[in-house]
């Protein structure tokens, strides 16, 4: 009878620990979707700025419509990028495109005080910060879930239960990050002192 007992609080142990892996994988799997809906909210609201921007500038550097051509083609791209891996290099395609659309507005000094673009430059270096935040916080809850997916004996719920490893968001530093455009006549090219 004691045999009995011990391999019953074995099974149910054994049951508790399956529901349980199960529930948590739910819950970081959908954790997940909420954090790629926010990247994608604010990667929304950048695409939507772009526009307007390619428009100011338009108006001042006629002459450069290969570089504002690329921005415009970049930001197709990135709208129609399916996976989170081509998302993150068609975003950083794009993120190129814009930082040399602000290089071209460094020749253009009306162009840099104008009320316009100096708003949509605040607007997209925000935009850039909160997709910077909800990177983060999505590659932190991917990773918990990977490491649940891939771990033992974990990885035995999370492949019976249908659940495989995602791709983190990448986005290269140095090309994510929107170029600091001074507006003070006094400063050189991109903020550093003249």
């Amino acid at each position: 009878m004691t045999v009995f007992w011990i391999v019953a609080g074995v099974v149910g142990l054994a049951l508790v620990y399956l529901a349980w892996t199960y529930n948590r994988l739910v819950s970081l799997s959908r954790r997940a979707d909420g954090a790629w809906s926010d990247i994608d909210v604010q990667l929304k609201r950048r695409w939507d700025l772009v526009p307007a921007l390619v428009e100011t500038v338009k108006g001042y550097a006629r002459h450069e419509s290969a570089t504002l051509e690329e921005v415009v083609q970049a930001r197709t791209k990135a709208t129609q990028a399916g996976t989170v891996p081509e998302r993150g290099a068609t975003e950083q395609t794009l993120s190129g495109a814009v930082g040399r659309l602000f290089a071209v507005a460094e020749a253009y000094p009306e162009l840099k005080a104008g009320q316009n673009f100096q708003e949509l430059h605040r607007s997209l270096v925000d935009v850039e910060n909160h997709v910077q935040y909800a990177r983060r916080y999505y590659n932190a809850v991917i990773r918990d879930l990977n490491t649940l997916i891939e771990g033992f004996p974990s990885s035995l719920v999370a492949s019976a239960s249908g659940f495989s490893p995602r791709a983190f968001f990448q986005i290269e530093e140095g090309e994510r990050a929107t170029p600091r455009v001074s507006f003070d006549a006094a400063s050189g090219p991109a903020g550093t002192p003249g």
